[in-house]
């Protein structure tokens, strides 16, 4: 799986991915930290990449598109967390999201609970 994280989130909280051992990239690096959010979608969409945001806008393209991928990870916590944090609560919560992320979905990490909402979205 591979993952595409946002401008909101910190590129230490991809670096931390990376060193994890998986395949992430942070739009920065691509030259994207401008770029529209559907843009930021294509990419993802060509690369077969999950979007990883703080961004709820994100699901507002899936809703328009009725797309079955990208899948997106939106952060709502709404304690402050570090991104060294974010990035390890991301990795223990991972293996039980792996399964519907690579099916299409999106997920939205909140303080105390997890949604998942399958995709596409009619």
């Amino acid at each position: 799986m591979k993952f595409l994280v946002d401008n909101p989130l910190s590129r230490v909280f991809c670096e931390k991915l990376r060193s994890s051992g998986f395949d992430a990239v942070h739009v920065r690096e691509l030259g994207l930290e401008k770029a529209k959010d559907e843009e930021i979608f294509q990419v993802a969409f060509k690369e077969d990449r999950v979007i990883i945001s703080a961004d709820t806008d994100f699901g507002t393209i899936l809703a328009k598109t009725r797309l079955e991928k990208p899948s997106v990870v939106i952060f709502r916590c709404l304690s402050p967390r570090r991104p060294m944090e974010q990035a390890e609560l991301f990795i223990e919560i991972l293996p039980r999201i792996k399964e519907t992320l690579e099916s299409g979905s999106i997920v939205i990490i909140e303080d105390k609970r997890i949604r998942i909402r399958k995709l596409p979205i009619l």
